[in-house]
């Protein structure tokens, strides 16, 4: 029961990072209704037998897919340049959309006044009023600590500023 039950978990798991990664390769921008459509794109890709299930066969043969197209020099081992291709493709591509966003004067780049604008606009002030606990207007070294316990770490290893 508890292998059965792992084994369910250990393929939903796979089967939405794989889903977060055809995603986030495709930079399907449409909102709800397309990333709903992608989703079921994303599964139809993956059930290469359109039975409506995916057994581990075919997560393991688009897995396999993904590999060797990285693979760009067919030697069976990613390099660390093939690894980071695909990395830079999608820095590129989240670049890009940025831009397009934020870049009010057309001039093809961002600066802190248009990154600052729009749709964020109060953000920091949220963020703010959530971590100043105290509500003093102020952010103490406590409080700080506690945001970054809150947020699990995600930033482990970095120092401020980076």
């Amino acid at each position: 029961m508890i292998s059965r039950m792992t084994t369910r978990i250990a393929l939903t798991g796979l089967f939405i990072a794989t889903g977060f990664a055809a995603q986030a390769a495709s930079g399907d921008t449409e909102g709800k209704v397309g990333k709903m459509r992608h989703e079921r794109s994303a599964f139809c890709t993956l059930d290469t037998d359109s039975n409506g299930e995916l057994t581990r066969a075919e997560l393991d043969a688009h897995a396999r897919a993904r590999f060797d197209t990285r693979d760009t020099d067919g030697d069976g081992a990613l390099s660390a340049e093939e690894m980071t291709k695909e990395g830079h493709k999608r820095a590129e591509k989240r670049a890009a959309k940025m831009i397009k966003r934020h870049d009010a004067n057309g001039d093809g780049k961002v600066s802190f006044e248009e990154m600052s604008s729009g749709k964020k606009e109060g953000r920091t002030d949220k963020m703010f009023e959530r971590v100043d606990a105290d509500k003093n207007g102020t952010i103490s070294e406590e409080e700080f600590a506690s945001m970054k316990k809150h947020r699990g770490g995600k930033h482990k290893g970095k120092k401020q500023g980076e």
